[in-house]
């Protein structure tokens, strides 16, 4: 589908007319010295895009750089060179216990289905993954933190050898697997067949591992129908107004603010267990923003210009149909981040629009972002600068494909093994659809994502400026609701947590079952849902995470009635009609039903 045009019904704002000169959130304390440069500069970064592509992004120096220090460190300690040796040892007597006696042998983890089935009873199969768990073992151990060493340098060491014993795994191995001879032996031989089409299939249509979205969940239809009209649309967002389910609704009206690295309908997914229409039911008005997948022309987008003309000019929008009300505004993934980027400087300028924040699976400091930051140093984001300098964007596959790679077990190989070993077609869910559904990212907003904010640090370091003049965190008087996954590869839990030690105000933390996108799915009624939750006072001590946890007790259900009291509680609990749909006769005059039209944009 080509890209919407304006409707004519818009007239230019003065936002849109006459912007202001753009301000930098984060400049760069070193400046891109190839931004003018020359020919040879140019020439170097074309080689450097080129080199990019063909490693998805990922730097070969940096690995290269890490392993050589982890030799290095390793060679000068003969006493570790020692212990290791013996665990060597060790393990392979343990292993070939453990083909006969299984109280003796090693055991997978708990989250290690790779020799679940019962195939792997027998002493060959089990020979093969005994052999396998002890090597695992002596790896985990030797490339463990070593003193001396740079702790980020040994933990990018122990990512990488985890890699390579995954895809190194007798599971992956289709005469080791005892599954998949089973398999061959029911079907005759068939199922390896139906493999080879499928892997034929996929590479035809994507050249990757079966990563285009499915036809059986489109947006509009089976998910994202949650009924709304678009009010408002700029070159950077749509904003969604939703149709009202009840009679009268809360004078507050909530705006979602979801991230742009994936599109926004994880909250409103198929309807049973979508978060948004969930909200309507309860009587609010919702507003959703609905960012614009952007291409080439848009590289020179900033990360204020998603502050500035996204998130500020969804509340002048929501201002004009909702006048007199404050707004729960509500944040997830990066968009809570630029949520609270734009909290912060809201609250030092004096604008108190916000009757409440809500923060989802949202970091603010990331200094413990989890295996994320394996991928960000200096060597790496200048690697991953030129493949989108030579793009103007990071590419949808290459960003899927890290995430892919941080749960390779389940993401790839388990795939790969039920896929193109069995034959066996999967089973598609709304949410492994969404999944599928990725958006790129300009050049210059992901590079000063990366550098301000991953690399350095900015936003609770007292270094992150807004329009010339630096906003703190603890300037936020709106109370805070801040959630976060107990199984979060993305976003862990600790690091969420931190909002509490750099903001002063009252603050509800929740903990829930799950993952950094399964656990904010939650409707009420659901099995195995669990969550934590407790109330900071303002003013009150800080409390580290651990103390946190051992202080509040689980408890069975979904986090999302809590949350709706909470918002309740928060804004002034008074019914008001419900709110025109935009405002007719205006730039905000409806447009379209939703989901509109950014995204449907591939």
């Amino acid at each position: 589908m080509p890209d919407p045009v304006p409707h004519p019904a818009i007239a230019p704002s003065p936002r849109e007319v006459a912007p202001p000169p753009l301000p930098t959130c984060a400049p760069p304390e070193t400046p891109d010295v190839w931004q003018h440069d020359g020919f040879h500069a140019s020439l170097d970064r074309a080689l450097s895009s080129a080199r990019a592509r063909l490693t998805m992004g990922v730097s070969p120096y940096a690995a290269a750089s890490a392993w050589q220090a982890w030799a290095a460190n390793l060679l000068k300690a003969p006493g570790r060179q020692t212990d290791l040796a013996e665990r060597y040892w060790h393990n392979q007597w343990q292993a070939f216990s453990g083909i006969w006696d299984r109280g003796r042998g090693f055991v997978p983890a708990k989250d290690d289905h790779r020799f679940d089935g019962d195939g792997w009873s027998n002493p060959l199969a089990r020979f093969w993954m005994q052999s396998f768990l002890a090597a695992e073992d002596w790896w985990e151990t030797s490339t463990g933190p070593q003193r001396g060493m740079n702790p980020r340098e040994s933990a990018r060491v122990a990512f990488m050898a985890r890699q390579a014993l995954d895809a190194m795994s007798p599971s992956n191995v289709p005469w080791l697997n005892p599954d998949v001879l089973n398999r061959l032996v029911e079907t005759g031989g068939r199922c390896l067949l139906d493999g080879a089409s499928l892997l034929a299939e996929d590479w035809l249509r994507d050249g990757v591992l079966h990563s285009e979205q499915p036809e059986t969940f489109v947006p509009g239809h089976e998910v994202a129908c949650t009924p709304g009209t678009v009010i408002f649309r700029n070159h950077l967002f749509e904003l969604i107004q939703y149709a009202p389910a009840t009679g009268t609704v809360q004078a507050e009206p909530i705006l979602i603010v979801p991230a742009w690295i994936m599109k926004y309908y994880i909250l409103d997914l198929s309807p049973e267990n979508s978060l948004i229409r969930h909200l309507v039911a309860q009587g609010f008005t919702v507003f959703c923003i609905s960012w614009l997948n952007p291409g080439a022309e848009e590289r020179d987008l900033s990360l204020d210009e998603y502050r500035r003309d996204g998130v500020l000019a969804a509340l002048d929008a929501i201002a004009r149909v909702c006048p007199q009300s404050s707004v729960h505004a509500c944040g997830y993934c990066l968009g809570g981040t630029i949520l609270a980027i734009t909290a912060a400087t809201m609250a030092r300028d004096g604008d108190e629009r916000l009757a409440s924040i809500t923060l989802l699976a949202a970091q603010t400091d990331f200094s413990e972002a989890g295996e994320l930051m394996l991928f960000v140093d200096e060597t790496q984001i200048a690697y991953l600068e030129d493949l989108m300098w030579a793009q103007g964007y990071l590419d949808q596959r290459q960003m899927a494909g890290t995430f892919r790679v941080l749960r390779d077990r389940d993401l790839i190989w388990s795939r790969l093994v039920r896929r193109y070993l069995m034959g066996e077609e999967e089973q598609e869910f709304d949410i492994g659809a969404w999944s599928k559904d990725a958006t790129r990212m300009p050049y210059r907003m992901h590079s000063e994502y990366l550098r301000g904010l991953f690399l350095e640090n900015r936003l609770t370091a007292g270094r992150f400026a807004v329009e010339g003049r630096v906003i703190a965190l603890k300037d936020i008087s709106a109370p805070l609701f801040v959630l976060a996954t107990e199984k979060d590869h993305i976003a862990p839990w600790r690091s969420v947590y931190k909002t509490a030690l750099f903001t002063d105000g009252d603050m509800t933390f929740a903990l829930v079952s799950g993952g950094h996108n399964g656990g904010i799915l939650s409707p009420p009624g659901e099995a195995r849902r669990r969550f934590r939750l407790g109330q900071r006072p303002e003013g009150a001590p800080y409390v580290g995470p651990d103390d946190w946890h051992a202080r509040h007790a689980q408890h069975e259900g979904s986090w999302w009635p809590h949350w709706v009291d909470w918002l309740c509680a928060k804004g002034s609990d008074r019914q008001v009609p419900p709110p025109p749909t935009g405002v007719p006769g205006t730039e905000l005059a409806p447009l379209c039903p939703a989901p509109g039209l950014y995204v449907l944009q591939r």
